[in-house]
């Protein structure tokens, strides 16, 4: 039997001349096995760098250590946990079982060739992740197993850290939106980087576990910490964007996406998934349309194209139908949410293969110059995506159907459309990330009520929108408005206050001209 000792291992230092840049700047980790030497490095790379979700370089290290030690369980259990994101709804089993297959052929010898309890949990554990069970049962047995592993071990930050991200799969498994599991896998997370503020699996599943708008100050120090722990990762430079995201710091949000795209455009290679990439543009795109530089928001977009120009996803290329599908959601999305967010109206041509999205950036648009048909033409485009069920289908549907009634001069019917819209929203799980439908529910309520002359009714409704999604800008400016509308002065003042701050340098916009006159004329002192 290979010895036991415990390692601790700090990779931001001490690494061979041999070792590839981007395995440097990881976070550190304390995993003793019964692995030794080369072997027990590499291990240690692969799981620091799983804890950050870099699923390819992770995959490289576990390789490394199967090489040099085909016997080394652990080993393919972290190949294992690399495939997959662990928070989507759905996981692939295909990769995952074949890398436990490479151990031994079957669940028994696997187990066999785990020389400790400890080491036989966690092999035990991903056989029932990846095992033959519906999709839900398996996370949830797997969160069950970890919890098991967790009550034999509690001080074991590998254990702690695994168990954490365990409760937030089973969430997303499940759909549960109570935040139970949330607030116990965040607990611990939080308790392991008290211990250790350089393991990136504690700052990582701090930040998931408090991504909503109610918890994510709870997170706040995690997210400040976590891209300093893995800049090799572009995911740990970008999950600090889902906190900063929940507090208005646009600049950051920028920022932080800018460092991730980096990050993944220098591991990149043809034929690779966009993923990474994709998701920093993504979010990169919008800080940027809420900080009001619309031309950066274009050079995301540009680089979309080319991203998926490279990947052969125009011409039908080596990713298949799946990945052009998505390849041409993420196009439209991006157009769509720049159309919504800087209001240079567009009607997009409306077709079959028109997605929701781009329906109601173009019913916004129709509505805001005038154009009835094109709007109705939207409306019922939306209708028929509605009738899958799918709830954001439903909601984008009711927001152009009520901008065509309110056309129309129907204002009750109207309001009663977004009355629906609001119960299904409310229904779902706070919001996180970029705005989603890319027109929130309550801000485009807000101003609906202000055309129809409510502004103090609206008033209700943008306020709405800030505790949702804190400083953004379009809110703050219906913010601002309504309560002008309604003289209540120092309020409207300091929505258009925070608004000049956050569009600092875009004084062109004619948003900036109103609230700087509006500031000018009320004589604000901040």
């Amino acid at each position: 039997m290979r010895r036991l000792f415990a390692a601790v291992f700090v990779l931001l230092t001490g690494l061979s001349e041999t070792t590839e840049a981007q395995f440097d700047n990881v976070g550190s980790i304390q995993f003793p096995t019964s692995a030794a030497g080369e072997a027990q490095q590499h291990f240690l790379r692969g799981v620091s760098i799983l804890h950050s979700f870099g699923w390819k370089q992770a995959r490289a290290q576990f390789h490394a250590a199967q090489e040099i030690d085909p016997d080394f369980a652990l080993a393919y259990w972290g190949e294992s946990l690399a495939y997959n994101h662990p928070l989507v709804s759905q996981m692939d089993t295909t990769e995952p079982r074949k890398a436990l297959a490479r151990l031994a052929p079957t669940r028994a010898e696997r187990l066999a060739k785990a020389p400790t309890d400890r080491e036989k949990g966690f092999l035990n554990a991903v056989e029932i992740l990846w095992g033959e069970d519906e999709h839900v049962a398996r996370r949830v047995g797997y969160m069950e197993a970890m919890a098991d592993l967790y009550e034999q071990y509690p001080e074991d930050p590998e254990v702690a850290a695994f168990y954490s991200l365990s409760m937030l799969g089973a969430v997303a498994a499940t759909g549960d939106l109570s935040q139970r599991l949330n607030v116990r896998a965040g607990s611990i997370a939080l308790e392991l980087f008290k211990d250790n503020p350089n393991h990136p699996g504690a700052a990582h599943y701090t930040i998931h576990s408090f991504d909503n708008p109610l918890m994510a100050p709870l997170a706040l120090k995690a997210a400040y910490q976590f891209a300093n722990i893995a800049p090799a990762v572009s995911h740990a430079r970008h999950m600090p964007t889902h906190i900063f995201i929940q507090h208005g710091m646009w600049t950051r949000v920028s920022g932080n996406n800018q460092s991730a795209y980096d990050a993944a455009a220098e591991l990149w290679e043809p034929g690779d998934a966009l993923g990474d990439g994709i998701h920093a543009l993504d979010w990169g795109q919008y800080g940027d349309l809420q900080r009001g530089d619309y031309e950066k928001a274009r050079v995301w977009m540009t680089r979309l194209d080319d991203m998926v120009a490279m990947n052969g996803y125009s011409s039908g290329g080596a990713r298949g139908a799946a990945g052009i599908d998505r390849a041409k959601n993420s196009v439209s999305l991006l157009k769509a949410r720049y159309i919504v967010e800087t209001e240079e109206w567009e009607i997009l041509p409306i077709t079959a293969e028109s997605r929701a999205h781009e329906l109601l950036a173009t019913g916004l648009s129709a509505a805001r110059m005038g154009d009835q048909d094109n709007l109705a033409a939207a409306e019922s485009a939306l209708s028929k995506l509605a009738e899958s069920g799918n709830n954001a289908n439903k909601i984008m549907y009711k927001e152009v159907s009520a901008l065509l009634h309110a056309g129309m001069g129907h204002g009750d019917f109207a309001t009663s459309l977004m009355d629906e819209a609001v119960t299904i929203v409310e229904t779902m799980a706070p919001p996180r990330g970029a705005a989603s439908p890319v027109k929130p529910v309550y801000e485009l309520y807000g101003e609906l009520l202000l055309d129809l002359n409510r502004p103090g009714d609206a008033i209700e409704k943008f306020e709405t929108s800030l505790t949702r999604m804190p400083l953004r800008p379009r809110s703050l400016l219906g913010l601002a408005r309504a309560n002008a509308a309604t003289e209540n002065y120092a309020d409207a003042a300091e929505a258009y206050a925070m608004l000049t701050k956050i569009w600092t340098g875009h004084d062109s916009f004619e948003a900036m001209q109103e609230a700087k006159k509006f500031l000018e004329t009320a004589d604000y002192q901040p």
